[in-house]
Order: structure tokens, then sequence, then C-alpha cells
């Protein structure tokens, strides 16, 4: 996978009933390949999904290029701590990422806010990374992610 030709799939895209999975998995690939190009690979996006998921930046990529499809790893991570996840554990854990936020009055969101206000000017109801990402990547967000819980 190349990221410096296109984009990874959305972070709010679910995988084996997980989202970010299909996002890393694009990441780990063209991380493998040299090519993330201005993304980063097990940062701090990353690195929640790899707990939930029993494994780690280094084991991930090594088995997204073994297995290659999203079939295999899926299987691979079924037989580990994801096979051992209830459902109210993988609804509770995407429930949590997607509201992700950045803390108030950190570098973080001063650097969230800047870019929303150069990428999407007026959507201040852009609160989470998530949206962010996908209208940074021109994925549509016709309403956006709240912080409450549903």
């Amino acid at each position: 996978m190349d990221l410096t030709k296109t984009v990874p799939r959305s972070a709010k895209d679910k995988l084996g009933g997980v989202v970010s999975l299909k996002r890393a998995i694009d990441k780990a690939k063209a991380h493998n390949e040299g090519h993330l190009g201005e993304y980063d690979y097990d940062c701090p996006h990353d690195k929640p999904l790899f707990v939930f998921l029993g494994t780690n930046g280094d084991e991930f990529a090594a088995k997204v290029k073994e297995l290659d499809t999203d079939d295999a790893i899926v299987t691979w991570l079924r037989s580990g701590a994801l096979g051992k996840k209830t459902q109210a554990e993988i609804d509770a854990f995407n429930a949590e990422r997607m509201r992700w936020h950045p803390e108030p009055g950190s570098h973080g969101e001063e650097y969230f806010v800047d870019l929303r206000n150069k990428i999407a000017p007026g959507r201040e109801d852009v609160v989470t990374w998530f949206d962010l990402l996908d209208l940074d990547e021109h994925r549509p967000v016709s309403q956006a992610t709240t912080l409450q819980p549903a």
C-alpha cells in the first residue's frame, strides 16, 4: 500500500467488529513497504487498538506482511485476545475510540483546532479525531460524532 498516493481506510470502518483495524492494516502495509508518506504507524491512534488486540506494532506489522488479507488477519486476531473479548467489551472499545478527542488545553487540542480550521472552516461541531481524519482525507462527515455516550 502506498500512502503517498492514496489514503488509508477510515478509522470508523469496522473489520472483525472493531473500529480502526482496517486503517491499522493499511498503515502496517505501507510501513512494511516504506510508503507511509505523511502518516505515522504505531502512533497514538494505533497503540490503543494494539493493546486491545493483545499485540504491538512490530508483531502486527509482521503478521500483516505474513498474512496479507483482511480475513486472514482477523482469523489470527480471533485466535488470540480478540477471540476472548465479549461483544460488550468490543462495543465499549469501539464507543470509546469513536469519541477519542484531544485533551482540553493540550498541544494536541491546539493542533486539532488548527487543522480543523484549515480543512473544514466553520465545522466547530467536529470534535473527535476520527471525524477530523475523515474530513482531512476527503470523506464526508455529515453529522459529527458527539462526545456523549450513545
